[in-house]
């Protein structure tokens, strides 16, 4: 797919990292004289992250403090930083709670999420395959999860003496490794918000009006039935997926509209999932016709600079009577970093209808869909 347009162009100054000045005591990357602070200023989220891990690494030279941290990360799947930190009886973890919180607001604000998207890092191990070592006390390291643009092939992990051990990205290591990574599921959530709150705050997506008499018994919609999707490139210690589809069309107001859908189940590739989810709400368009757009988070998404992006792009397009596919001019908005190597564009799927189904293919070739016509009855 060609992504060379003159409307691409002129967005390429679109920004995907924020200035965030993060503190995090009790540890150094590089000291300020006199302190035991440590800065990380115009650090985009790779970048909090990495930071993150040594202050953490080097927090767990305190023998009680590591043992919280390691009977944390047996017992769950994941668990939030900030209260790990802020709950924790050794000193070491009462001291680095401080700057936990500190980074948390820095990923916000790299991100472009709202004040309300609270506490973002969290801590799990890189591999299930690690848990029996880390109980039987193998000294774990700490790395960042490294984001899916670096395009390395390999991740930097730090000991409790602050020394740094490259480690493989293709297969999971001997020794225990604490991830240091971001919860996508709740920052795809506060993401979609804001860019729902700036293309209302620019007049798109308005609501659609009162439902006259002949939809007084209800919505038409279009359901996903069953979907899938054959690679969403992410390495072992990544976990799942956090994929989402933006919905674009025409409103009834004539103006472009973009309707965002989580989809927090679809988790893995290659997998079919049977969510039964609504995509296409109709009643919120002109035109029977609408194109999807699947995205997936990366850690450095910056949801603030897309939705600017987007609601640049939107606002030169115009009704002319018949329905345009707007896919590829919100593909076109994507700011350029998106377009690295890495998954943030899925798949697309383009004209579909109030009558559409059974299976659709992705323009892409990277996923399918099977949907169905779907009345939602009125209460």
């Amino acid at each position: 797919m060609s992504t060379s347009t003159p409307l691409r162009t002129a967005l390429i100054g679109v920004a995907l990292t924020a200035t965030a000045l993060v503190p995090l005591q009790g540890t150094a990357l590089a000291a300020q004289p006199g302190t035991d602070t440590v800065v990380t200023a115009a650090s985009p989220v790779s970048g909090i992250e990495d930071a993150t891990a040594l202050a953490l690494a080097r927090s767990l030279a305190d023998p009680a403090w590591s043992r919280e941290v390691r009977r944390a990360a047996l017992a769950a799947d994941s668990v939030g930083l900030g209260a790990l930190a802020g709950d924790a009886t050794a000193p070491a973890g009462r001291k680095l709670a401080a700057g936990i919180n500190g980074a948390d607001r820095g990923v916000a604000t790299a991100k472009g999420l709202g004040s309300g998207a609270g506490s973002l890092l969290r801590l799990g191990l890189a591999d299930a395959s690690m848990r029996s070592r880390l109980a039987s006390g193998v000294a774990p390291l700490v790395a960042a999860a490294p984001s899916d643009d670096d395009g390395a092939a390999s991740l930097t992990a730090y000991d409790s003496n602050g020394a740094a051990h490259e480690l493989p990205l293709d297969r999971a290591t001997d020794r225990p490794v604490y991830l240091v990574d971001v919860d996508g599921a709740k920052a795809v959530a506060e993401g979609l918000k804001v860019i729902d709150e700036a293309l209302e705050s620019k007049g798109l997506n308005a609501l659609a009006p009162a439902a006259g008499p002949t939809a007084a018994s209800g919505i038409d919609t279009t359901r996903i039935d069953s979907v899938r999707v054959g690679d969403v490139k992410e390495p072992f210690f990544k976990g799942d997926a956090e994929i989402f589809t933006l919905v674009t069309g025409f409103g009834k107001d004539g103006k472009p509209r973009v309707d965002t859908v989580e989809m927090p189940y679809l988790n893995d590739e290659d997998t079919t999932y049977y969510p039964g989810q609504v995509l296409v709400n109709w009643s919120s368009y002109k035109y029977d016709m609408a194109d999807a757009v699947m995205m997936e988070d990366d850690g450095d998404t910056n949801y603030q600079a897309l939705a600017k992006a987007i609601a640049t792009v939107l606002l030169t397009i115009t009704d002319q009577g018949a329905y345009i596919p707007l896919a590829d001019a919100l593909l076109d908005a994507i700011p350029t970093s998106w377009w690295t190597d890495d998954p943030d564009y899925v798949d697309s799927w383009y004209t579909l209808a109030r009558s559409s189904s059974g299976l659709r293919n992705g323009a892409a070739g990277n996923g399918w869909m099977t949907v169905s016509p779907y009345h939602v009855p009125e209460l």
